[in-house]
């Protein structure tokens, strides 16, 4: 209530500066009036306080789902990147036992045929030479059973 009101209100149409009653009257429109902005303000400090709340969670949530799917992409790419790095390795595992493999078939190869020309001499089974005149072959063949 207004002080205006209050002094308007009182008989006389004024307030004699010492009238109890009406200074009494004035110090209780003052402490309502008081008490009435104070519970506004808290009221709406309290609905600021309440809707700050709600976007703060409303952007924790957000940062949370940001952080997730930088958490999912991260380890999708560690993920990629180790199978790539486990491909190459097979990749190079691989070569390596086929040229070892290829090495050990050579080598194999080359025995083969020594040993059989070996054989092939020191059994006697056919022993012979050959010669190419002019446009004829000459052949001198043995066979020996041994």
């Amino acid at each position: 209530m207004d002080t205006q009101r209050v002094s308007q209100a009182s008989p006389g149409g004024g307030c004699p500066e010492h009238d109890q009653q009406c200074l009494k009257l004035e110090e209780a429109a003052v402490r309502i009036q008081a008490w009435w902005r104070g519970s506004e303000v808290r009221r709406t400090l309290l609905h600021e306080a309440l809707r700050a709340w709600a976007i703060q969670c409303w952007w924790r949530q957000v940062q949370a789902k940001m952080l997730e799917q930088r958490r999912r992409l991260a380890l999708r790419l560690y993920t990629c990147q180790e199978w790539a790095v486990v491909k190459v390795q097979a990749q190079v595992r691989m070569w390596q036992a086929r040229r070892r493999f290829l090495q050990a078939r050579q080598a194999a190869r080359v025995i083969q045929s020594h040993w059989r020309w070996h054989a092939s001499q020191t059994r006697g089974l056919i022993q012979g030479c050959y010669e190419v005149k002019a446009r004829r072959l000459e052949l001198d063949i043995e066979i020996l059973m041994a």
